[in-house]
């Protein structure tokens, strides 16, 4: 029986599930067709589901987002059984006001020089779909799960179980 998925226009979904995970993996796309995926912090994300990221202007992230804006962006919390993945598209801004306005003071850890580098660039995504999958954590709640699966042949469906995919568009 093929499982069935709910699907919503409503990108707060995505927001909300996002908001307390600060480390995202960003998936691009390298110039030989190759995936590649690094750790990169979320900076809150905006209402309307826009993303932030800081990086360096000369890095390899920046030269794949200009040949292939597509990216996706992968958060878990595996404790609470939470998992998000986005599509979006990735756009490099550098204007220096927007860094200005998203700077903290922790990102001088990768950009000791502050806001003012030169070689800070901001990558925006901007959100095309995503899917979450959101589970009860409980232990007791999964062994049941378990002792169904194992006695009746059958999954169990926890009350609470959450899939969705969001098409803001």
């Amino acid at each position: 029986m093929a499982e069935q998925v709910a699907v919503s226009h409503d990108v707060t979904k995505l927001v909300e599930r996002i908001k307390d995970i600060k480390i995202a993996m960003m998936t691009t796309v390298e110039p030989s067709g190759e995936l590649h995926s690094r750790p990169m912090y979320t900076h809150e994300p905006e209402a309307d589901g826009t993303l932030w990221f800081f990086t360096e202007r000369d890095s390899a992230k920046i030269d794949e987002v200009q040949q292939e804006q597509h990216v996706n962006l992968g958060y878990s919390k595996p404790d609470q059984n939470l998992y998000v993945s986005i599509s979006g598209t990735a756009t490099v801004v550098n204007d220096r006001q927007k860094i200005k306005d998203l700077w903290s003071e922790g990102l001088r850890a990768w950009f000791p020089k502050g806001s003012d580098d030169p070689n800070i660039s901001l990558l925006r995504v901007d959100i095309s779909r995503g899917e979450y999958w959101d589970q009860p954590s409980n232990v007791l709640v999964r062994a049941f799960g378990y002792v169904k699966a194992v006695t009746t042949g059958e999954r169990y469906q926890p009350t609470g179980d959450e899939h969705a995919k969001v098409n803001p568009s």
